[in-house]
């Protein structure tokens, strides 16, 4: 696969794939001419690394994690303890999106009922 059918199949820019690449978040193989050779597997791992970055893991731990991954299974319990701590801090901002949620419906609630009395 080629950078730019990865592109299409992420739906990630070939400038952030290269960013990637030269972050080290991902690890690319070349054909005998330098070409970039993707793989299925890198598609799924893509999409996971912009899950991480979506739910505001820092690029630092993110860097950590790929180079973790590329080490191989031994280093399981590692990205495990990195993943659990990160769903924390998802709840955390989840809960705080909710109290957020909460404080607009109370909002509108209020601004509602005040245009309905008028």
């Amino acid at each position: 696969m080629t950078i730019g059918e990865l592109s299409k199949a992420t739906n990630i820019s070939e400038y952030t794939l290269r960013y990637y690449e030269k972050k080290n978040l991902i690890i690319v193989n070349r054909d005998d001419i330098g070409r970039r050779c993707y793989v299925e597997n890198d598609v799924e791992w893509i999409k996971f690394i912009q899950r991480l970055k979506e739910t505001g893991m820092l690029l630092r731990d993110i860097e950590k994690y790929s180079q973790l991954r590329y080490k191989g299974d031994e280093t399981m319990p590692e990205r495990l303890s990195m993943l659990e701590k990160h769903r924390l801090y998802v709840l955390e901002q989840q809960k705080k999106w909710q109290e957020y949620l909460e404080n607009l419906d109370s909002k509108i609630t209020y601004y509602e009922n005040s245009i309905s009395d008028c």
